[in-house]
């Protein structure tokens, strides 16, 4: 299916030429039909003449009704731009070719109707000065065609035409997120809430989950041209019957591919049209069906940070525009450049900002977004309409290489730093690095050492075990010289007060090497505890702790400690609760 949108002044015979090529009615209410003035969205369509199907969005024309007619045409690829020939050029035609312009819409038709209105030069005239007025906007030169709906004459060449432009179009991504921009919202008796719209990219299923801002909702049904389907690809005009809280849903919502799309409330914009500093600060921004009051900030000559109203599900790359609903036109047209853009919190960001935003295109490109992001995870980036240009560096985490190389020698001076200011304790908890590179996430910190020695929760470099400062290396040769004199006599508390010895100092000493920790507060000379396997291996049998205590001439306040070590290291083993052996070890 192709999907074209009309446009154009008021009473120009949008309406008529559509149920002319259709022989369905557009115009839905009653009072639309009395008056013979489309004041709502119409939809008809119809088979080309060489088969396929093509679908009007009929808009209204009067100046009053641009909101509903940008509702129309704003999810639309291609239009069907409509001047009477008795008329010629008028308000609202200009008004819906800016409307065109700014949305960057590239596909186009003109169609001159009532030419049995008006004498052949005179609509010649008309069709001459259209084409020039829509050559210089985003359409460029379009096909033309001139046609009378009350008669039939010309519908034949219009459809062949219809046909052209049709082809022209490119081909929809089907594997594309789900954004359908919502037109109109009704409920069916018995089957709950059913809201359509045009179907850009993307497919919907039966059965599918979407979501429109707030919990999932359920597709129960789909339509298309009034036949169901268990399946719609785009581009299509879609009814979706949704199962679920729809709540307050209406015109301007979208249903959306659940996790795949950012609410975006602050976002950087290039401009097409009037300089960023001649706009006024309130405008309305347009894009798909929806209309949402905003704030202006210019930043450069064609650049400018908008504040939404309410947040909508935009991507770079995305094309709206900007009303003056006050002054009935459209000052600019704009690209959608950043969705996630950092506030600014110092002198001088906006200015800052601005250079950055003259280099930028709109075009989606990974490698830059992350040049200058530096992070970002893999699902952030692609919701704000992005490819990833690599493989996630940890978790869901992307990062520049050029950043991610900076911060990995950040890190080896971070951790080498701490190590100089804290020789007893030299590694670096890793949250402690967290913080001090800036990272969201503790992932991060351990991919980034992947290099270094990582222990217990801290990162090492090129110092890997605590190193003694002088007065405690002191303390602990005082000790070293206690126990040479008497090996397991361990020095009491008050001894180890004596020297400054707290038990911090003492696990600094074990980690070190220069002591042998064998329980709380207990401290010999390294090696200790295979010398004293040894003297106990010498009883020649089992042993009790007494008499463990006797052969190694030392304290119960010992022993019990010591005994335990050694059974611990693999020295000894229990018999039962009195005695212990010692076990042969391979030398």
């Amino acid at each position: 299916m192709h999907v074209v949108a009309t446009a154009g002044h008021v009473d120009h015979g949008k309406s008529t030429l559509v149920r002319a090529l259709t022989g369905m009615e557009p115009d839905l209410l009653e009072e639309e039909r009395r008056r013979g003035l489309t004041i709502e969205l119409g939809f008809a369509w119809t088979t080309l003449p060489r088969g396929g199907d093509l679908a009007f969005v009929d808009v209204p024309g009067h100046e009053r009704l641009v909101t509903t007619m940008l509702a129309g045409v704003g999810p639309v690829p291609a239009v069907m731009f409509v001047v009477a020939a008795d008329q010629g050029w008028q308000r609202q035609s200009e008004e819906h070719l800016a409307v065109l312009d700014a949305l960057g819409v590239r596909h186009g038709l003109l169609v001159v109707t009532r030419r049995d209105l008006t004498d052949e030069a005179t609509a010649g005239q008309v069709r001459g000065e259209a084409l020039a007025h829509i050559a210089a906007t985003s359409l460029g030169e379009v096909e033309s065609v001139m046609v009378s709906g009350a008669t039939g004459d010309g519908l034949d060449e219009l459809r062949t035409a219809l046909e052209r432009l049709a082809g022209s179009l490119p081909g929809p991504d089907g594997d594309a997120d789900v954004r359908l921009w919502i037109d109109r919202v009704f409920t069916i008796r018995g089957r709950g809430t059913v809201v359509t719209g045009t179907l850009g990219a993307g497919t919907i299923s039966v059965g599918d989950r979407l979501t429109a801002g707030g919990d999932p909702l359920r597709v129960r049904g789909l339509q298309s041209l009034k036949q169901d389907h268990e399946q719609v690809g785009a581009v299509a005009r879609v009814a979706v019957n949704l199962h679920g809280d729809t709540g307050d849903m209406g015109r301007g919502d979208a249903l959306l591919t659940p996790g795949r799309w950012l609410g975006a409330d602050v976002i950087d914009v290039r401009l097409r049209g009037d300089p960023a500093q001649d706009l006024p600060r309130e405008l309305t921004l347009h894009v798909g069906s929806a209309s949402v009051p905003v704030h202006v900030r210019p930043l450069g000559e064609d650049t400018a940070r908008l504040s939404l109203r309410r947040p909508l599900p935009l991507r770079v790359g995305d094309t709206a525009l900007l009303r003056d609903s006050g002054r009935h036109r459209v000052p600019a047209g704009v690209t959608v450049l950043d969705v996630r853009p950092e506030p600014f919190a110092r002198r001088g960001a906006a200015a800052a900002r601005a250079r950055v935003l003259a280099s930028m295109t709109g075009n989606p490109d990974g490698a830059d977004e992350l040049r200058r992001r530096g992070l970002i995870t893999r699902t952030d980036l692609v919701a704000m309409g992005v490819p990833a240009p690599s493989e996630p560096v940890a978790g869901d985490w992307l990062a520049d290489p050029a950043h991610w190389d900076d911060l990995r020698e950040r890190l080896k001076a971070a951790v080498d730093e701490h190590a100089a200011g804290h020789p007893a304790d030299p590694g670096l908890p890793a949250d402690a690095a967290r913080r001090a590179l800036g990272l969201p996430d503790r992932a991060l910190v351990e991919a980034l050492a992947g290099g270094l020695t990582q222990r217990d929760g801290r990162i090492y470099g090129r110092t890997t075990a605590p190193e003694l400062p002088a007065p405690v290396r002191k303390a602990v040769d005082a000790v070293c010289g206690d126990l040479n004199a008497a090996p397991f006599q361990a020095p009491d508390a008050g001894r180890l007060a004596e020297l400054g010895l707290t038990p911090k100092m003492l696990a600094v000493a074990a980690a070190t090497g220069a002591l042998l920790k064998v329980g709380d507060g207990i401290v010999l000379l390294p090696g200790d505890d295979a010398r004293a396997a040894a003297l106990l291996a010498k009883l020649g049998g089992p042993f009790t702790l007494s008499e463990a205590r006797r052969a190694l001439g030392t304290t119960r306040r010992v022993a019990v400690p010591l005994l335990e070590h050694l059974d611990e290291k693999g020295y000894t083993v229990r018999i039962d609760e009195l005695r212990r052996r010692c076990i042969e070890r391979s030398p």
